[in-house]
């Protein structure tokens, strides 16, 4: 099957009428891209498919006799306008008239308009007098530019030379209004990204380097020079023939995935889901390794927009000054070799970056000038040119270049600006080999938003942040950081924090023998290498034990504290912790984990006080938090021999755990309930939300007596209202109460903020707790990411102490799993005291701490059937062993 036998195949269409044998040459010209994608040229397919579409509608449009009708147009605009069409993108079209149509005319508009949508064409038609579309396109930069890339199907030629006319005369967008918009329009879209494309999902069209930035170029250059070739560009002198030839190779690697994700997907889609990744990766040609093959293509992805997001940015910015009219306002000379334009660094001779040497006196300089905004379209050609011209060999090799790096580390100025243009131009992949290998690294999990190396990057932004006099969300970090003697051992340990992803075993460890390396060919100290080389090691050690372990047992804090041996430990850990939390995913920074990290940072600071005495800490935190929970109680006239019942009933555990506003929440919301309705002849449950109790979320708790399956039916509802528990508190009180405390969020991890949901949840909860029966039906479905992920089950216990057995659950964060999990509990006469609940991405990493029937530790046999019971919840295997 050729193009040319598709289009003679259309030809043979003799009527409107015949229907299925159009949707039949539709569906030939998928098969033809299919057959053709390994043999034939990207750029040939899709104008291709643009020049089928083209003499399909213009036949239909005969058919229809509208050829007939005078000073009528049909024109193709936008993306099909340029003649490019991938195989399921919209096909934008103008019909444009010089007078207002006739209704027998615009009835037939309308019924050509239908068949297109009744084949399955995915069209976006606009139907105008010439006077109607020149005022709108004044307007709406949108239609402005869709109408730069107009061309005429078929119709009057007049109609469309007059249209063509108009909207580039005088009274149209000038070149210096329309480069404006569309600058502002990029900057825009860009940000909707976060300003990168080191997105794990990226949009192959709208993400920054991606195919809209290419177009941004040819925009410009069709309204301003109404050239049609970017080639020509080259004659202007805004690009160098090998930088035009780079664009195009770009915009064909852009393409070709484009058209293969399009395929796939069998629609118009232009993000690049995971679901889609390994079929796009098998027809790019990359292979059928999974994850390995995904790897190879996303690597080739990244790193081929950034060679667009390098160009974009040289072009734009000299049409700024050229199609504005601008000439340089303030010049000031540097040194022999740069100058500010404007505060934009510019070499002043052509030889400036002659050595890895000049590149990292470059940073330095760009360093202490605090003025310097960005780079010139020189600056960024010379040093994209230089840059390829020393690939032979890595900086590092060079001992000059580890001398001049290691004083940029030392600088936190560095890492305002010359960091970012270490990162964005590649000079630290160029310096430093282990950093080339994750450069583009994939995460394939929905936990981290980043590649490894844009992970990183934000990360070491971070950290700088806190050394900046602008920090004012984070005060202990602030003075953590302006009080280090030797800013770069934390510099450094952020840069190497995950520089070992993607290698076989454990990539704190490796990453710590790699920054020891360093640390020694960088004549770093030895007590300075083993902090570097600690955190490291131990980057994840606190984030870990805060999130999944209860930081409120004194075993724990003991063993925390022992783990990190002084103040400067603990201190440079949290910083670090802090900024790599926050550098993961935009959204996964919230209160809750705040409050977690501050205080086990608390805890963990006093225990270092009392020498690991961390049961003296505890039992400083029980007489704290019950005066000052009484002061609160005081205040609101509550009886004192009722909250001295009450808390008779509850253990030290509890006043560890809870700070003394929620205590005295929970003590007046209780006796209040007792004195109204709850008493022990009634088995009636009080449930409670408030926003206003911790810092973290929104506390609910439940109390009265207690009742098998409580956890599972409240975990059940909560789920269903897209809620996530984060934290559980569980205690069962000598008579046969129950006090379950937990801490939610929204499931996109902010806070619930409005009175009206939270009461919502607060009756929904008690609505369901009214009902006879033990279960709560939830129809929450698997979100579509999800179903992607193969996250297997793990269930691990721990003997903690005679009392209770810890399990370490691993799952696939379904809709239902902790309802699931209670109930395994209760199928098994276990009881719950503790769960802490992480959802990393798509993965549940839950803790909970149990006992059996008799209020002790789960014997091996009990271990074996609750696995079960889980796994078998789960829908997992049932015959399992427990190793």
């Amino acid at each position: 099957m050729t193009l040319q036998s598709l289009i003679k195949n259309i030809d043979t269409i003799n009527s409107v009428d015949e229907i299925p044998a159009i949707k039949s040459c539709v569906e030939a010209s998928y098969t033809w891209i299919n057959e053709s994608f390994d043999v034939t040229p990207v750029n040939q397919l899709v104008t291709g498919r643009a020049q089928f579409v083209d003499a399909l509608l213009c036949h239909l449009w005969q058919l229809y006799g509208l050829d007939t009708v005078d000073e009528l147009s049909l024109c193709a605009v936008g993306g099909y306008g340029r003649g490019h069409l991938q195989p399921y993108s919209d096909i934008d079209l103008l019909i444009v008239s010089r007078k207002k149509l006739k209704p027998e005319v615009q009835e037939k508009i309308g019924q050509f308009i239908t068949l297109l949508w009744d084949i399955k064409l995915d069209v976006g038609q606009s139907v105008r007098t010439i006077k109607e579309t020149v005022k709108l396109a004044k307007d709406d930069i949108t239609i402005a530019t869709n109408l730069v890339e107009s061309r005429l199907l078929c119709g009057s030629e007049t109609t469309f030379d007059k249209l063509w006319d108009e909207v580039n005369g005088r009274n149209s967008w000038s070149s210096k209004a329309f480069f404006s918009a569309k600058y502002d329009e990029q900057k825009r879209r860009h940000a909707k990204f976060n300003g990168t494309a080191y997105n794990l999902e990226p949009n192959i069209k709208e993400n920054p380097g991606c195919l809209r930035d290419i177009q941004s170029i040819g925009w410009v250059a069709k309204k301003h020079f109404k050239e049609y070739d970017g080639w020509n560009l080259v004659g202007h002198g805004y690009f160098t023939e090998q930088e035009h030839s780079e664009l195009i190779a770009c915009r064909m690697h852009l393409w070709k995935m484009r058209c293969a994700l399009h395929l796939i997907a069998g629609r118009s889609e232009n993000r690049l889901l995971f679901d889609y990744q390994p079929d796009v990766a098998k027809m790019m040609g990359y292979g059928e390794e999974g994850k390995s093959s995904v790897e190879k293509m996303m690597r080739d992805f990244f790193r081929t927009v950034a060679r667009v997001s390098e160009l974009n940015q040289m072009l734009l910015q000299r049409f700024k000054y050229d199609m504005l009219n601008q000439s340089v306002q303030k010049s000031v000379v540097i040194n022999e070799d740069f100058e500010l334009l404007d505060n934009m660094i510019s070499p002043r001779h052509e030889t400036v970056f002659s050595s890895p040497e000049a590149i990292l006196d470059f940073l330095n300089l760009v360093a202490n000038l605090p003025d310097v905004k960005g780079l010139s379209t020189i600056c960024i050609r010379q040093l994209r040119n230089a840059h390829r011209a020393f690939e032979a060999e890595y900086y590092v090799e060079r001992p000059l270049c580890r001398e001049k790096f290691m004083r940029l580390m030392k600088q936190p100025e560095f890492f305002d600006f010359a960091w970012d243009i270490m990162h964005q131009y590649g000079i630290l992949q160029a310096y430093l080999p282990e950093w080339d290998t994750i450069v583009g690294m994939m995460q394939f999990d929905l936990f981290h938003a980043y590649t490894v190396d844009e992970h990183t990057h934000r990360l070491v932004k971070h950290v700088n942040y806190f050394f900046s006099k602008e920090n004012k969300e984070f005060p202990r970090c602030g003075r953590i950081c302006r009080n280090l003697d030797k800013p770069e051992v934390l510099y450094i340990a952020a840069i190497f924090h995950d520089i070992a992803k993607g290698r076989n075993g454990d990539h704190s460890t490796l990453g710590a023998q790699d920054v020891a390396k360093f640390c020694k060919l960088h004549n770093v100290s030895s007590d300075d290498a083993e902090m570097i080389a600690w955190l490291v090691e131990n980057h994840l050690l606190m984030s870990v034990v805060a999130q999944r372990r209860d930081i409120y047992d004194p075993d724990v804090i003991s063993e925390f504290a022992s783990a990190v041996r002084s103040h400067n430990h603990l201190n440079l850990l949290y910083t670090l912790t802090l900024a790599d939390i926050r550098a993961t995913n935009d959204n996964l920074w919230n209160d809750w984990k705040a409050s977690l990290l501050r205080e086990l940072y608390l805890m963990t600071q006093k225990a270092l006080d009392n020498g690991l005495q961390c049961q003296v800490t505890l039992n400083e935190r029980v007489a704290t938090h019950k005066h000052q929970a009484r002061q609160i109680l005081q205040e609101r006239a509550i009886d004192p021999i009722s909250i001295d019942a009450l808390w008779a009933r509850l253990d030290d555990d509890y006043f560890v755990r809870f700070k003394p506003t929620q205590i005295a929440w929970h003590t007046d919301e209780i006796i209040k309930a007792q004195d109204d309705w709850l008493s022990p002849e009634h088995d009636g449950l009080l449930v409670k939300a408030n926003d206003n109790s911790a810092k973290g979320g929104t506390e609910v708790f439940v109390y009265g007596k207690d009742r098998k399956a409580l956890f599972a039916q409240v975990a059940s509802v909560l789920d269903s209202r897209n809620c996530s528990i984060h934290d559980a508190h569980v205690t069962v009180t000598r008579d046969g109460y129950v006090f379950d405390s937990m801490l939610i969020l929204e499931n996109d991890g902010s806070r619930i903020s409005s009175e009206s949901r939270i009461s919502s949840i607060e009756n929904a909860i008690s609505a369901q707790l009214e009902k006879p029966g033990r279960s709560h039906e939830n129809r929450r479905k698997l979100p579509r990411q999800m179903k992607q992920l193969d996250v297997p089950t793990k269930v691990r216990f721990f003997s903690i102490n005679d009392e209770a057995t810890l399990i370490e659950l691993e799952a696939l964060d379904a809709p239902g799993i902790l309802a699931k999990i209670g109930h395994a509990f209760v199928d098994t006469n276990m009881t719950l005291k503790l769960a802490k609940i992480a959802t990393i991405g798509e993965r549940a990493e839950d803790i909970f701490i149990v006992s059996n029937d008799a209020g002790k530790a789960l014997t091996q046999e009990q271990q074996v059937n609750l696995k079960k019971r889980i796994l078998f919840k789960l829908d997992q295997l049932e015959d399992i062993t427990i190793p």
